[in-house]
């Protein structure tokens, strides 16, 4: 019982952090219509500054520099790139994201190299234990960053101009470019928004019980797209639940992989996708994504 609820807490800590790249996803997609794949590229950009300056400027200033060089990475793909390509067919778009991704991944692990940059955060490899139950403290802060993001973006969503262009954008952008919303902006605050969250996540994927970061980080975000997808790619609620579905099931299998042997190894990285494909039978807009309606 006491493996079950280790590694169920440290489940929730790792889907919550999914869950910020998968918002990062969702909030794309909602202010443009499409899929962003190169959001493992913005993430692994976001971590690459905080561990190159944190030595120098100190953590939590290296943090702040790596969340606001995603973000201006995000805002210059937006800018630079997708802006050029307005009016495209959205499937285009998703294949230039790709096109994307490969050249900033290419550079990125071109100055990282073989090396595993550590980012200098403060927990260490510090634990609680709570009873029978040992966690590191880097899931609990993980958690908590995460919770507090997550809070913060939603009630922003909700209540300031910029949410309510976001939402007015998605519905329909026609319309809401006729009632004066500058579309351009809404995409150009999305992306950077969205690269911000990733380089968030990128620290709670790097720290302890991780050595750090390294190239293979940027592979952590395709695990937050089966959250998204099965959460649904037009809902941020849907990103918060499919981000904490997929950390459980990734966990879990994870850790009871010596009992899962017949299903061969590695497991705990393909049980995402299963997840994700098994729901998406049931429900092809995924959990609460909005199911299209088509007159026949």
């Amino acid at each position: 019982m006491t493996t079950f609820a280790e590694l169920l807490l440290n489940g929730i800590s790792l889907g919550s952090v999914y869950a910020l790249i998968a918002l990062g996803f969702v909030i794309i997609f909602r202010a443009t219509e499409v899929v962003n794949f190169a959001h493992a590229s913005l993430l692994l950009a976001g971590g690459y500054v905080t561990a190159v300056l944190h030595d120098d400027i100190g953590f939590w200033p290296a943090l702040a520099a790596g969340i606001a060089g995603a973000a201006l990475v995000g805002a210059a793909v937006e800018f630079l790139v997708m802006r050029r390509h307005r009016g495209s067919d959205h499937s285009v778009l998703a294949i230039v994201t790709i096109g994307v991704d490969i050249l900033l991944i290419t550079e990125l692990t071109r100055r990282i190299g073989t090396d595993v940059l550590t980012l200098g955060d403060p927990w260490g490899d510090a634990v609680v234990t709570i009873g029978t139950i040992t966690i590191a403290q880097t899931r609990i802060a993980a958690f908590l960053a995460a919770a507090l993001l997550i809070t913060v973006f939603l009630l922003v969503f909700r209540f300031t101009a910029w949410g309510v262009a976001m939402r007015a954008a998605a519905e329909s952008p026609s319309t809401a470019a006729l009632m004066g919303v500058r579309l351009g902006r809404v995409s150009l605050g999305a992306w950077a928004v969205a690269g911000g969250l990733a380089a968030v996540a990128a620290l709670f994927l790097t720290v302890f019980p991780t050595p750090g970061l390294e190239r293979s980080t940027s592979v952590a975000a395709l695990k937050a797209f089966p959250a998204a997808i099965l959460g649904g790619l037009d809902s941020t609620t849907g990103a918060l639940v499919g981000g904490l579905l997929v950390g459980i099931t990734e966990s879990l299998a994870t850790g009871y992989q010596s009992d899962l042997a017949f299903l061969g190894r590695g497991i705990g990285d393909l049980a995402p996708y299963l997840v994700m494909v098994a729901v998406l039978l049931i429900r092809p807009a995924g959990l609460f994504g909005t199911k299209e309606l088509a007159r026949v």
